[in-house]
């Protein structure tokens, strides 16, 4: 699996030590910021672009809190994107909103947290089914 990741100054260093971890798993890592990125917006961005051209499978963003990339990439159309601080969060939207990224904030987790938060969201697939009710109702109010 091809996983994307990018982050701000704020996130830059859960973002390296987190593409070290996925690389020691054997992922294959798109960084798309060998350098932070100037803002969130511009680190969200690229994820998002990574993820929708089919240049990865499915990414990661970072930045201080998580929130700002998150809201920044889901306002990407075809992007759904959560931001995380716990690991059900990051098991559920996958299974059941067809997470394409997440969004970690450096400042409210730590490595080993990231770590885990990581291993549940690539850990489980898309359900679909009754559940691609709601994507499709997303996908009509753009």
């Amino acid at each position: 699996m091809k996983i994307a990741l990018a982050s701000d100054k704020g996130g830059f260093d859960l973002k390296e030590y987190i593409k070290s971890y996925l690389e020691g798993l054997n992922y294959d890592v798109v960084d798309l910021t060998e350098e932070p990125a100037a803002d969130f917006v511009d680190s969200a961005v690229a994820v998002s672009r990574a993820v929708l051209d089919g240049k990865a499978d499915r990414g990661v963003m970072f930045d201080e809190y998580g929130t700002g990339s998150a809201m920044a990439s889901n306002k990407i159309h075809g992007m759904v994107t959560a931001n995380v601080a716990e690991e059900n969060t990051s098991h559920m939207t996958t299974e059941h909103n067809g997470a394409k990224a997440i969004a970690i904030g450096a400042g409210i987790v730590g490595p080993k947290k990231a770590e885990s938060l990581v291993n549940e969201y690539l850990g489980v697939n898309y359900a679909g089914g009754r559940h691609q009710i709601r994507l499709d109702m997303l996908e009509k109010l753009s």
